[in-house]
């Protein structure tokens, strides 16, 4: 059995990126440059004298000069050298981040640089945590405890040899004189605050999947949705894209010419007049276009139109009209929210509406209960219902009905314009300009007010009183 002792090698992750890294060691080295770098200074934190140590404004200040940048930019720039363990901090070892203050720096020892690509291997950082418990006797940070104690369940086949090797090189640090030894341990904490952070937050050193992964949640969870995720076998999704090329080839622009021909390169604008929101009869690639979804179908405004007529035929129009206010609904303007949210409850939900529309009981309660405080996606559940109801088997019978195989008995199939190169000049010169969106947009709202009005009740009193009027 194989006994796993060291995470994936965080060095395959840096190479990607090892041309940004080698610059940011660039950078550094010229920092610490006895001329023209960042002046240090002799320190004394706590009772100790640090030698070589440098502020955080002073880093700041000469990013900015070296860089002719803003503070603000080479106050990021600090904290990203903090970030990936170039600058270390002295007094608040959690926090990778660079003050713009008098707070205390020193540059890391190049041995702890990411470019070295040594592996940051656990039982490294179990020698390092011994270490540590041994030098605090047993008081160690809350999240250094939680990697101390699941270190030293996972390597229990190897403690002994780990105490050991902490043992020896407390002692030998011991020996060191007082500031080398407060230097070391704190290049030491911060090598592995880099490399194995607190819980809860995230180490420049991640890259990839697992960098997506919240810290403060198990780990497990990510991995387990995937497994459970449904999966589809790469035949059966390659079938699908082959199906869907080959339904569309026709009726892409690249890939196939426009008929009668593309107006953009020919001037003629007979292309965008047969292909018109409302045309009376359409082409036979825009009936056949119909064909391949129901959200094609109505999509296509002359479509959906067709499409009414079929179910006003089968006396089922109710789940299509409640679609369309669904969608009027989700589109409009938010000071009519409130009254057609009122309105298709009163038309479509209501225990006795006149196109009372047929959903399951849970989509139908939460609906209503959402209702009480309307917005645009609160039929959102009803809508796609109805969609499905629809998908599943009206748009099927449709495409069977001698309602769509009329229409596309009538379709129109316009032949290729072939212009010559002097009737392209001449249709350049008699180009006309193209209907405003704002005109279509009017003549739409007529039509729709039209439809409605004729749908609507009449009002047979008032009908006798105006005739009355008119004699």
């Amino acid at each position: 059995m194989t006994i796993r002792t060291a995470r994936p090698d965080r060095g395959r992750h840096f190479r990607p990126r090892m041309h940004c890294i080698k610059k940011l060691e660039a950078m550094v080295v010229e920092m610490q440059d006895l001329k023209s770098g960042v002046k240090g200074s002799e320190q004394k934190l706590n009772v100790t004298k640090i030698p070589h140590v440098i502020t955080g404004q002073d880093i700041i200040a000469w990013i900015a000069s070296k860089m002719k940048t803003e503070t603000e930019e080479a106050h990021v720039f600090g904290t990203m050298l903090v970030a990936y363990g170039y600058i270390y901090p002295l007094q608040n070892h959690k926090k990778l981040v660079m003050c713009n203050d008098t707070s205390l720096y020193r540059f890391q020892t190049p041995y702890f640089w990411p470019t070295q690509n040594w592996v940051a291997e656990d039982s490294d950082y179990a020698i390092y945590l011994a270490k540590r418990n041994i030098r605090k006797k047993g008081m160690l940070e809350p999240y250094e405890q939680v990697h101390y104690n699941h270190l030293h369940e996972w390597l229990n086949h190897k403690w002994d040899f780990i105490v050991m090797q902490a043992t020896e090189q407390y002692k030998a640090g011991k020996e060191r004189m007082k500031p080398d030894c407060v230097v070391f341990d704190c290049q030491e904490r911060a090598y592995w605050i880099v490399n194995r952070p607190p819980r809860r937050t995230h180490s420049a050193m991640d890259c990839g999947p697992e960098r997506l992964i919240d810290p403060s949640a198990d780990e497990n969870i990510f991995y387990q949705q995937a497994i459970m995720r449904s999966k589809v076998k790469s035949s059966v999704s390659l079938g699908a894209l082959v199906k869907y090329i080959t339904n569309y080839k026709n009726h892409d622009a690249f890939l196939a010419p426009c008929l009668p021909s593309n107006p953009w390169q020919t001037d003629n604008d007979a292309y965008w007049t047969l292909n018109m929101r409302r045309v009376d009869v359409p082409t036979k690639m825009r009936v056949e276009r119909w064909s391949f979804s129901l959200f094609e179908l109505l999509t296509d405004l002359r479509g959906r139109d067709d499409f009414k007529i079929f179910l006003k035929k089968e006396f089922s129009g109710e789940n299509l009209a409640f679609w369309e206010a669904a969608e009027e609904l989700k589109w409009g303007t938010a000071s009519s929210m409130s009254t057609k949210a009122e309105t298709i409850f009163k038309t479509f939900l209501a225990p006795g509406a006149p196109r009372w529309i047929n959903i399951d009981g849970r989509t139908m309660g939460l609906t209503v209960k959402g209702l009480d405080h309307p917005h645009r996606y609160v039929l959102e559940a009803a809508q796609t219902h109805v969609f499905l109801l629809m998908k599943k088997d009206t748009f099927f019978r449709y495409l069977k009905s001698p309602v769509y195989k009329d229409i596309q008995k009538k379709a129109l199939n316009p032949e290729p314009h072939n212009f010559s190169p002097a009737q392209l000049e001449q249709n350049a010169l008699t180009r006309s300009p193209g209907i405003h969106p704002i005109i279509l947009w009017q003549q739409e709202e007529e039509e729709k007010a039209k439809a409605a009005a004729a749908s609507a009740p009449v009002d047979v009193k008032a009908m006798m009183s105006k005739i009355d009027r008119k004699k």
